[in-house]
């Protein structure tokens, strides 16, 4: 279930809410946990399940860890965990992807298994990882009852589509937490503003990207415009979700973490880094990149930590070999920025290392989104004059004009500058102007949503 849809907006939402605030305290954790299964059974009856018995699975070995602590057995039972974690993870994600392989290398020919990626397994097996490793590390205190750790993971604002929300982070929260207007006001706002930038901006974004896709007049800067479209399209789409699980969090008690923060006005590929999907950065920083030495190693270790923990970066997106690319890419660039690059562009005009950072991130994502390895080398190559194409053609003007002001408004919303013209306008004693704003965004959502718009979500292929 989509939180773009009108059967959760209109439908799932209000009922959970009527019911949630309708029960005393002690009862509003079975209320989200009975909710978010039906959530997930909706999206993915076949796999909750899974869920379900991946979060059991976690909790049973939290408290053979916590029993264990300090003694060679706490270890063995972590090891085991994250071999069970990950297990399951690479038999359902990766299992087709190394057999195709093995296939390819041998010659053999060996049946894929055929198994469908079930929704949110990257986000709700990292969460499951991250609990265990803290209760081992004494982060956070094991959690003797099944049910609330069977919520944390399955909470559905943040289930399917993340952020990774750390157990450490609302494990004070799932046992106490404050409901207030406050609370529910900002997080009702939020949640609109991302529902806004995902429905109204994000897909039409996507529509523009497909009609690239269906050209018939290809032309250099219609490759470059196809580039910047679905680089500001899987922006928009992904930090619209997360402002949306973020504002339900809040509307619910839970106070979770910015994941994204004005990515693209970046200077360098590593301030990129801090400020696109910081759950997951943090989540390789902490729980992989650090536990192998970071870089407090020799500098040749160093740079092998810091390859292959982008690699494994890239391979969480998807099982591909241009997500492995992917992630490689960007850890040639920090390599390279550690080595000698970072402090010449501090040294550099802001335009300069800024247009650096827009052409690097631009590339990137068009291997990402090339569904193989010869159509990215195919985009890329055409974004330089590759194969004789023409710097503009007649329908590349025609589509220029007809997607201008959206590509404008994405460009500016992904810059705080339209934050700031939010607040000043907040300066000017708008409190009932505030409210209406966002009601009439919600109907112009919701009109956009009953017509049957373009509304895919990038995130689920993950």
């Amino acid at each position: 279930m989509l939180f773009s849809s009108i059967s959760f907006l209109y439908y799932f939402l209000p009922i959970v809410l009527v019911v949630y605030f309708a029960v005393p305290f002690k009862a509003k954790n079975l209320v989200l946990l009975l909710f978010s299964l039906i959530f997930y059974f909706y999206g993915g009856p076949n796999y909750l399940i899974l869920l379900v018995a991946s979060a059991l699975v976690g909790w049973g070995f939290g408290l053979l860890i916590d029993r264990f602590r300090g003694r060679t057995g706490g270890k063995v039972f972590l090891c085991l965990s994250l071999i069970s974690s990950l297990g399951v993870l690479g038999v359902f994600k990766y299992a087709d992807f190394a057999i195709g392989n093995f296939n390819a290398v041998f010659g053999a020919s060996l049946p894929l298994s055929g198994l469908v990626l079930p929704i949110g397994i990257s986000f709700y097996t990292f969460q499951i990882m991250s609990y265990t490793i803290d209760v081992y590390r004494g982060d956070a205190r094991v959690q003797k009852n099944p049910l609330t750790l069977l919520t944390y993971v399955a909470l559905f604002p943040q289930l399917i589509a993340g952020p990774i929300v750390r157990y450490s982070t609302i494990e004070g929260e799932l046992e106490k937490r404050t409901h207030s207007f406050g609370n529910a006001a900002y997080g009702a706002q939020r949640f609109v503003l991302g529902l806004a930038k995902k429905v109204l901006i994000a897909n039409a974004l996507g529509e523009f990207c497909a009609l690239f896709r269906q050209t018939n007049e290809p032309s250099v800067l219609f490759y470059w415009l196809y580039a910047i479209a679905f680089s500001l399209q899987i922006y928009f789409d992904f930090s619209g979700y997360s402002d949306m699980a973020i504002g339900l969090g809040r509307i619910f008690g839970f106070h979770f973490l910015e994941n994204f923060n004005y990515p693209f006005i970046s200077k360098s590929i590593t301030e990129f880094w801090r400020r696109w999907h910081i759950s997951l950065g943090t989540w390789f920083r902490d729980y992989l990149y650090i536990p192998m030495g970071g870089n407090r190693v020799k500098k040749w270790r160093w740079l092998v930590n810091i390859a292959v923990v982008w690699m494994l970066t890239g391979l969480w997106h998807g099982a591909s070999w241009n997500f492995v690319l992917w992630g490689a890419y960007f850890a040639v660039f920090l390599i390279i920025e550690k080595l000698f690059l970072g402090k010449l562009l501090e040294r550099m005009p802001k335009v300069v290392s800024h247009l650096y950072l827009i052409v690097t991130v631009l590339l990137s994502f068009v291997l990402f989104n090339a569904e193989t390895l010869q159509q990215c080398i195919s985009d890329i190559g055409a974004m330089f004059g590759a194969g004789g194409i023409p710097f503009v053609t007649a329908q590349t003007l025609y589509y220029l004009r007809s997607y201008a002001v959206l590509l404008v408004v994405a460009i500016v919303g992904a810059t705080p500058l339209a934050k700031w013209l939010v607040q000043k306008v907040k300066l000017d004693k708008t409190f009932v102007i505030a409210p209406l704003a966002l009601a009439a965004l919600l109907i112009v959502v919701t009109a956009y949503l009953v017509d049957g718009g373009f509304n895919p979500f990038l995130y689920f292929r993950f």
